[in-house]
């Protein structure tokens, strides 16, 4: 907790390597907040006109003040109390008298803010409080003996106050000027850092998908599948993102690129492998490749890159704020999506096998096509999924006459031995047929990016 900064990183130390669990802040904390609150006290007892620092225009009686309420805060650091002299409007000085207790009454709600970012990086590095070897103070606003009572309070253990906290940063930053310049003979400390905010993709309906999450340690690698959204799509636009909304467009985008050159088939048969890379240095690298064709395309994009401290706070307290709302959205989003797929896959099916449909079969089948189209134009999630198990009865058994057909078919002239084997792949081939049996669509399935087709359109892969 230094002068207009807060800061707090969750340690794990193991044989020399200091891994970061998680991080979090206050950009615009510290102590000048608990100078400045001190200080409009004084502007009283001084009777300024304006006892607001922020609004008073003597900037003379306001420098005053803070070098006072400075002095007041340094010294109570020891005293219980403490006297300063100050000069009044019309001339001549006055005493004015401060207790430790005014001033922690002043800085209660000042220091209560740090607790906020406190708990979430617990919360964040999945850490109780109980669990924590030490904590240690840093910055010259933590010598005072309201942070370090609440420290101990909030963390269930004294703070350990061994090292000066004002020569803490120094003393780490002398270590590592050492290391780099090939003086360290104590052993090489290696520091493993972790990512700010998460880094996905862009999906079909705009949702955004986390590939890293938040405050995964670095270097890291994960990978994930996808598949295309249309019909004859030719390619893959791939948009990344960072941040922790659940709309790609609430957060910041920082790379698109282009994956082209695929054969055209039916929507959901392509596998599009993504996997994202970051290195120690937190440069991540963005690589897609296509299975069926070994098609492959990256990127390299650095993602703090023009991202300040409090952009970053910024971005999170969004994400907290509007978490309800959000969710709200992406489930809507993904309800769309899902519809528009299976309306798509339906349509595709009855120009197919018309003459499977039995008497009265293709009107309800028609009407709850409808049925869904007007509810994916509408905002309710739970509309839709109704919808889309209303069109899934009226399909069903007509969906089971034309898997016997692709069956049949696939089977026609096959020894006994690879009848197994054939059937499998029937199921693969007739995309349409394997769409009703998915309608629920399970948590792993493959989502949809953005993708290209031919003629070219918007799809999702």
């Amino acid at each position: 907790l230094g002068g207009g900064t807060f800061d707090i990183t969750i340690l794990l130390l193991d044989d020399g390597v200091f891994q970061v669990k998680a991080t979090g802040g206050d950009s615009a904390l510290g102590g000048d907040d608990m100078d400045r609150a001190l200080a409009k006290v004084l502007l009283e007892k001084m009777n300024a006109a304006d006892a607001d620092p922020a609004t008073l225009g003597g900037r003379e009686v306001i420098r005053i003040a803070l070098d006072a309420a400075r002095q007041a805060k340094h010294a109570l650091t020891d005293q219980d109390r403490v006297e300063l002299e100050l000069p009044v409007r019309g001339g001549g000085t006055t005493i004015a008298e401060v207790s430790r207790q005014e001033l922690e009454a002043l800085i209660e709600p000042i220091v209560a803010r740090t607790g906020v970012a406190c708990r979430r990086a617990l919360r964040d590095a999945q850490v109780r409080p109980q669990e924590l070897d030490g904590v240690i103070l840093v910055g010259g606003s933590t010598r005072v003996p309201y942070v370090k009572r609440y420290v101990a309070e909030l963390f269930g253990r004294e703070p350990l106050c061994e090292l000066d906290p004002e020569h803490v940063v120094a003393l780490g930053a002398a270590i590592q000027a050492d290391a780099l310049a090939g003086e360290q003979h104590g052993g090489e400390i290696l520091l493993l850092d972790v990512l700010p905010l998460s880094l996905g993709l862009e999906t079909m309906g705009g949702v955004a998908e986390k590939i890293l999450p938040r405050n995964t340690t670095i270097p890291a690698g994960a990978r994930q599948i996808f598949t295309t959204y249309a019909d004859n799509q030719t390619g893959f636009d791939l948009h990344i993102v960072q941040g922790e909304r659940e709309l790609a467009e609430d957060c910041r985008s920082l790379a698109r690129f282009l994956l082209k050159g695929i054969p055209p088939m039916a929507a959901g048969l392509a596998r599009l492998e993504v996997t994202f890379r970051v290195d120690a240095d937190g440069l991540l690298t963005v690589s897609a490749k296509e299975l069926t064709t070994g098609i492959e395309q990256s990127v390299e994009v650095k993602p703090s890159y023009g991202l300040t401290d409090e952009e970053v706070e910024q971005m999170l307290l969004d994400a907290l704020d509007h978490g309800e709302e959000d969710f709200e959205k992406r489930r809507l989003a993904e309800r769309r999506v899902e519809a528009e797929r299976i309306l798509a896959a339906t349509r595709g099916a009855l120009a197919a096998d018309t003459d499977l449909l039995d008497e009265g079969e293709g009107a309800r089948i028609e009407q709850a096509m409808a049925a869904l189209q007007e509810a994916v134009a509408g905002d309710r999630a739970g509309l839709i999924l109704t919808r889309i198990e209303e069109l899934d009865a009226a399909t069903k058994a007509w969906a089971g006459r034309r898997m016997d057909r692709a069956i049949q078919a696939a089977i026609a002239g096959k020894a006994v031995d690879d009848v197994a084997e054939t059937v499998a792949e029937a199921r693969g081939v007739d995309a349409h047929v394997a769409e009703h049996e998915a309608r629920r669509r399970p948590p792993e399935r493959e989502q949809a990016l953005l993708g290209i087709s031919e003629p070219s359109g918007k799809a999702g892969g």
